[in-house]
């Protein structure tokens, strides 16, 4: 999976419709979830489209493995996964992640259905990395 600031530099220079197509290309390239894992209990909720989130890993390497049954969503989700995937529980737990994101001004650049979903996105693998590190979530 690419880093977040190698997507982001790329991101920056292309006009939307091509910001559209990196996003799509971005989801297509994560990891497999596998059907099994996309239960109820991995269901992001608040999402316009279904999306799924399932955490692996441990406290030292968090890992995510997700999906949405659309594209650009799946692209959405992707970036989020892209800032957090691999790192330690605790610097999950704590990290601005909206911050991190903020380079890809998703509410200006999407419809607000598309990224109404987003916050949900990041208190979710916020509060699975809280739990794994035995820490409160960031605010």
């Amino acid at each position: 999976m690419r880093t977040l600031a190698d997507i982001a530099e790329e991101y920056e220079f292309l006009d939307p419709d091509d910001r559209y197509r990196l996003l799509i290309e971005l989801g297509r390239d994560l990891e497999p979830m596998p059907d099994p894992l996309k239960t109820d209990a991995t269901l992001v909720r608040g999402c316009s489209a279904s999306v799924w989130v399932y955490p692996t890993g441990d406290a030292d390497r968090l890992h995510f493995l997700a999906d949405s049954n659309a594209a650009i969503t799946k692209g959405i989700v992707a970036l989020v996964i892209a800032a957090v995937q691999d790192r330690p529980a605790a610097d999950v737990a704590q990290m601005d992640i909206a911050g991190a994101l903020a380079p890809f001004d998703l509410r200006n650049q999407l419809s607000s259905n598309r990224t109404q979903g987003v916050p949900n996105m990041i208190a979710l693998v916020q509060a699975h990395a809280a739990r794994i590190a035995g820490r409160p979530v960031a605010t």
